[in-house]
């Protein structure tokens, strides 16, 4: 996309694969053989005004994706890649860098894990997703920046984020707080509601006629993360809920005290 010319992390996806395989290699090898002998640090503070920021950017992303097509015109069936230099396409394209590089800011929840010696919230399905996340997303930018085929899942991650970033803010205010945090169980529907819509809405492109999307592999890519995704929350659900492995350590009331 011509449009996208000299913007930061879009020349080549080689920053992007770098900033990644950097992480993974910090989360799962470095990081924790750096924190064994030392003490978990405090970062209580810093965990609720990182937790509370990104519910203000995701409501402020959630808000651009509705002014730039979902509130505007999108049909949410087969809306194609508005290349145009159009106000609304270009505030779309401005858009979908920020979400794009929203997920490196989200790298910071793993960070924040391995700093506090949370090295048993570091799973696979955690790294994975905030692996996949920004290097397949760079893709999406650098060639369809836009269009309601390929934005939907981003708006509704942009809505539950704002949900799940506040059930986080309010957990590292510390345990007087944790009454406000029941909704624990419900939370985890939320996401798995997210999953099921993506891949519905996405599903559309093979039973629709005639629908010129112009990257096809797109569709089948985030079809494939979508199901994906619910099959793996639904394993965490299976797990966390319905044979208690995960259970709440506090009390029976969904809090735990590995958030």
């Amino acid at each position: 996309d011509p449009r996208l010319e000299g913007w930061p992390l879009m020349s080549s996806p080689f920053p992007t694969t770098f900033i990644i395989g950097t992480y993974i290699y910090f989360v799962t090898s470095l990081g924790p053989k750096l924190m064994e002998n030392k003490k978990p640090f405090e970062l209580r503070q810093i965990m609720a005004f990182y937790n509370f920021s990104v519910v203000a950017l995701s409501v402020y992303m959630t808000y651009e994706f509705l002014m730039s097509g979902w509130a505007t015109g999108y049909s949410f069936r087969c809306d194609i890649v508005d290349y145009s230099r159009s106000p609304t396409a270009l505030r779309m394209v401005r858009t979908c860098w920020l979400y794009y590089f929203s997920k490196f800011i989200e790298l910071l929840d793993t960070i924040f894990f391995v700093l506090r010696k949370k090295n048993n919230q570091v799973t696979f399905l955690h790294v994975f997703h905030h692996s996949i996340m920004p290097w397949t997303w760079w893709f999406g930018v650098k060639f369809a920046a836009g269009s309601g085929l390929g934005t939907f899942h981003a708006l509704l991650n942009c809505i539950v984020h704002v949900v799940m970033y506040t059930y986080y803010g309010i957990c590292s205010l510390g345990p007087a707080y944790h009454k406000y945090l029941w909704w624990k169980k419900y939370m985890t529907t939320i996401q798995l509601i997210q999953f099921i819509l993506i891949t519905g809405h996405i599903g559309q492109i093979y039973i629709m006629d005639d629908c010129p999307y112009q990257y096809p592999i797109f569709m089948f890519i985030i079809w494939l993360y979508g199901s994906m995704f619910l099959v793996l929350f639904l394993h965490f659900w299976y797990h966390a809920y319905t044979k208690g492995q995960r259970l709440p350590k506090m009390a029976k009331n969904g809090i735990s005290k590995d958030q």
